[in-house]
């Protein structure tokens, strides 16, 4: 089957992932413990992905404290950590990204 794939011009890649994260209008769709395999054929690439999914509404929010909490970790100004945490919407992610 491969040589018969590799004769037609057809590659297969299998991806060590860990997550995927397809994001949409107002939501995005988590895959966890994935099968991605990247498949070439004329010159065109396509991906396949298996694995547990799951929806998550992109409205995510972030009490006071949370805010408070990365302005003390980072001496940023509370707009700039309300809105590197709206990218975000990862606190860890937005302390690294702010100090």
């Amino acid at each position: 089957m491969k040589a018969m794939m590799k004769q037609m011009g057809i590659t297969q890649e299998s991806i060590p992932a860990t997550k995927v994260i397809i994001e949409q209008e107002g939501k995005r769709i988590v895959i966890t413990h994935p099968g991605v395999e990247k498949i070439t054929m004329k010159g065109q690439t396509s991906w396949q992905i298996t694995g547990e999914a799951q929806e998550e509404s992109e409205a995510v929010s972030f009490s006071d404290e949370d805010v408070h909490l990365v302005m003390e970790q980072t001496g940023k100004s509370e707009k700039d950590v309300r809105k590197v945490l709206a990218e975000t919407k990862d606190l860890a992610e937005t302390i690294s990204r702010l100090s």
